[in-house]
């Protein structure tokens, strides 16, 4: 490939060659086939070059912006002029195929299109679908904790910052062709503000710039040309139509006069009769698929357009339901750089209603004069307030421009159906005089109001700074003073970085661990708390491993069952940008195995840190305020492996009372029937409760201790590195994840059986399960009961365990606590009418004494009687 640049001015006329446009005369048009007219006749402004640019473009002329007096209007792009939906993708779709053909199928098999913002967000999606390549536009929204990978300044705009914020950075890392997407080139001076940003980032050797029109001068081409020789790339243009603009030397002047002298004849917005009131506003709820982003300002790939093409069909029908019956005229209106999830979802339902009744626009942000004449592109104006709560210093106004019918009856649009984001969904859009949805209604007959869900984007890091918040070695995030920095593997946890963020405290050179019936001793004696300290852990035996070898093989597919139905009831009823925070530990690795369905099934790449609770002490504070400050809490989901009698649920529901979190606690089993969100209410094996840190990360369970948790500290936790030969983390998540594909159907089956389930709403009855078992056993303190087979397991490895009920004719599920207990010198009671499969109970009344010189519990003797259980 050659690096001489090529014109930046040509146009393309066959399959390989760029070719000059013809020179030409000023355009004539007459003042009914050119809205440029009554510009051209008041200003002397007058275009040349193609016998198109009448066909694309028309003039008005800008408010409020003192470096260029005129507004180039085009009537195919879909932003200030309604237009039928398939000429504005097509527009697009032709140009991204004209690309193709120039680039050859190699080339453009690599190559990545970059829009602009906010005009050209939904030319550049519609021309990347002609190329068939990835897509990223620009935007002037910012992320929090998502940092730019470049931005760029456009000189002649009214709000100029331009910001790009792939969620993947590699996107524009790559060697092949960028191909630049803009609505019309003026000077092309943002192209070269973006094309020597970009280079000097990640240089490469061809750039393809694209637009509907080319107006540049002589002195612009060449400009391009330089800058192009200078970097040494090879630089093509291919544009529908070229052409240039001629303008007085005093334009900015006739253009402030004409400002002036038309302003007070501008058509009012509203355009109704007098004695109409609003027109009534309907919410339909799109079904939108999980996880699809709904643009491409954090990146768009062909995996997402293609469940975009799937999807729209099912949509444009939810739509039509929302419409009035024998609606002729149907404006679709997106939301200022939202142009191309409404564009298409317009084309979809123009094919399902049949006819010519649709088209689409979008609002803005650009400030332009409206006159109510046919010779003039914006012939009507509404105005309201900024609803998306905009932080980047642009205008707090904005506007949607020839949607009010004004002097024009044959104007009026039936029904506006309004898209946009859920962050624009605020007060704002439907409070007050002036907002978007009251002058809506004022100026058609039915609003129709679909949200759609904004991407919230995880950034893809490579490991090892998988961190995205802060970097490696740091201890604060940035610009914090409060908040410690999560911990990531390998260096904290056996799990790889992206996989898990722990919010915790590395107390792995402390030494904690104390006997297990001196912790028992001091924390029923009311010494100490239970988190104060940790136990030793216990290193299981060959024959207890090779349980737990054949508790995996044996529930890894119903594992996955419960993993997937959780995973998919969460999308359903909280949407694609939900935020997953496990309970440290032992739900640390469902919450991964979640976090791995939706990436699995969904393509979604969510969010996962893990979180400490402490029964009596709540959740972690500092957790919550670094939750708080990095997500919307409403998106915050916590996750544990199952239920017991459902004490840290209630834990859970009172730490969270007026955070704005919400405390529904999500679990793979929940016999205690304490939570809502739950994969089955069986009480059966989960093979991570087996073990301990060796299945969870080589993670301890969690510590809170004065003196080495500050106030400002995460709780603490220790890694243990020394048990890696032993560390079956690893192993559990991927032969659980292996059976994903069998059971996906299954799962979303499942998660259709919960969300119709009339009995899914808890009922605590695991709780009084415990009470009863409490006292027909002598104990006065329910939280010495540890009901379900996970709580079972966890008292026979680091509690000093009394005695397990099991419930007669309880299988396979009970062999590993068999063998514990038999380990222990534990009895195991089968019962009837037991709701658990079994039941751990911790000693009552322990002391020293109360076990024999092995530390295995009494079997006999003067603390307790054998028939009862109570005190004798």
């Amino acid at each position: 490939m050659t690096n001489a640049p090529v014109n930046a001015g040509y146009e393309r006329t066959d399959e390989r060659t760029i070719a000059p446009p013809k020179a030409g005369p000023a355009v004539t048009a007459t003042p009914q086939t050119w809205t440029g007219r009554w510009v051209a006749d008041r200003a002397g402004i007058a275009l040349t070059g193609s016998e198109r640019l009448p066909e694309l473009v028309g003039l008005a002329l800008r408010s409020g912006n003192p470096k260029r007096a005129h507004l180039l209007v085009s009537t195919v792009l879909g932003k200030h002029v309604p237009q039928r939906p398939s000429v504005v993708h097509g527009a697009g779709l032709e140009l991204g195929r004209r690309v193709r053909d120039l680039l050859g199928a190699e080339a453009a098999g690599r190559a990545v299109v970059l829009g602009y913002a906010e005009t050209a967000t939904g030319l550049g999606h519609s021309v990347a679908d002609g190329l068939d390549a990835p897509y990223l536009h620009s935007t002037r929204r910012p992320v929090p904790g998502l940092d730019p990978v470049g931005g760029f300044e456009e000189e002649h705009s009214h709000a100029t910052s331009h910001l790009l914020l792939p969620a993947d950075p590699g996107l524009l890392a790559g060697d092949g062709p960028l191909v630049l997407v803009d609505d019309e080139f003026s000077t092309g001076r943002t192209v070269l503000n973006t094309i020597r940003d970009l280079h000097a980032r990640h240089p490469r050797g061809h750039y393809v710039v694209v637009a509907l029109v080319d107006l540049r001068s002589a002195a612009d081409r060449r400009r391009l040309d330089e800058a192009a020789a200078e970097l040494g790339v090879r630089l093509d243009l291919v544009a529908t139509a070229s052409g240039g603009v001629e303008l007085p030397e005093d334009v900015v002047a006739r253009a402030e006069r004409l400002i002036a002298e038309a302003a007070p004849t501008t058509a009012p917005p509203a355009g109704e009769p007098p004695s109409a009131g609003p027109a009534p506003l309907d919410r339909v709820e799109l079904d939108w698929p999980a996880g699809l982003p709904d643009g491409g300002r954090h990146g768009f790939t062909a995996r997402d357009r293609a469940r975009l093409d799937a999807a729209l069909p099912r949509l444009a029908g939810q739509l039509a339901e929302a419409l009035p019956a024998g609606a002729r005229r149907v404006l679709v209106l997106g939301f200022e750089e939202l142009m191309y999830a409404p564009l298409r979802l317009a084309d979809a339902l123009a094919e399902r209603l049949g006819g010519d009744r649709v088209r689409f626009s979008t609002t803005t942000r650009s400030p332009v004069l409206a006159v109510d004449d046919p010779g003039y592109a914006i012939r009507t104006r509404l105005a309201f307030p900024a609803h998306d709560d905009p932080r980047d210093g642009g205008s707090s106004e904005r506007y949607a421009y020839n949607v009010a019918p004004g002097s024009d009856p044959a104007r009026r649009f039936d029904a506006v159906v309004l898209v946009v984001d859920d962050v624009a969904d605020t007060p704002a859009l439907h409070e007050g005089e002036h907002a978007l949805l009251g002058q809506l209604r004022r100026v058609t007959d039915r609003v129709v109001l679909a949200v759609l869900p904004s991407h919230r984007p995880v950034p893809v890091v490579p490991a090892p700074l998988a961190a995205p918040l802060s970097p490696p070695g740091s201890s604060k995030l940035p610009g914090s003073s409060e908040l410690p920095a999560p911990l990531y593997g390998p260096a904290f946890s056996s799990y790889p970085a992206e996989e898990v963020a722990w919010l915790l405290k590395d107390l792995s050179g402390v030494a904690l661990e104390a006997p297990t019936e001196e912790r028992e001793e001091a924390v029923q004696n009311g010494g100490a708390h239970y988190a104060e300290s940790l136990p030793v852990e216990y290193q299981p035996s060959p024959e207890y491993q090779e349980l737990f070898h054949q508790a995996l093989r044996g529930s890894a597919g119903r594992i996955a069952l419960a993993v997937g139905t959780v995973a998919e009831t969460l999308l359903r009823e909280r949407g694609p940008g939900l935020v997953l925070a496990s309970l440290a530990r032992a739900g640390t690795p469902v919450g991964i195995l979640v976090r791995r369905w939706l990436a699995f099934a969904h393509g979604l790449s969510v969010p996962h840190y893990a979180v400490s609770i402490v029964r009596g002490r709540g959740i972690d504070p500092v957790a919550l305020r670094y939750l708080a400050a990095h997500h919307r809490a409403q998106d915050v989901v916590f996750v544990d492996g199952w239920t017991g009698k459902g004490a840290i649920t209630r834990e859970l529901a009172d730490a969270l009372a007026g955070t704005g979190f919400d405390p529904d606690l999500a679990v793979l089993a929940d016999p205690g029937r304490c939570v809502r969100t739950y994969g089955t209410r069986d009480d059966f094996l989960i093979p991570s409760a087996c073990l301990n840190s060796t299945v969870s990360g080589l993670v301890s369970r969690t510590v809170l201790r004065a003196g080495l948790i500050g106030p400002d500290d995460f709780h603490g936790a220790k890694h243990y590195a020394d048990l890696a030969g032993n560390d079956v983390s690893a192993l559990f998540l991927d032969a659980v994840a292996a059976r994903f594909g069998e059971v996906r159907a299954a799962a979303v089956e499942g998660a259709d059986r919960l969300a119709a389930d009339p009995h899914r709403e808890p009922d605590l009855a695991g709780w009084a399960a415990v009470e009863r078992i409490s006292a027909e056993y002598g104990i006065d303190n329910v939280n010495l009961v540890k009901p379900g087979v996970g709580e079972t397991t966890r008292v026979l490895l680091r509690r000093v365990p009394w005695r397990i009920l099991a419930r007669r004719g309880a299988g396979a599920d009970l062999d590993h606590v068999r063998l514990l207990a038999a380990q222990r010198g534990v009895e195991v009671e089968e019962v009837d009418g037991l709701p658990y499969t079994c039941v751990g109970l911790i000693h009552p009344r322990y002391s020293r004494g109360a076990t024999g010189g092995d530390g295995r519990a009494v079997a006999d003797g003067g603390t307790v009687t054998e028939t009862t259980g109570r005190e004798s």
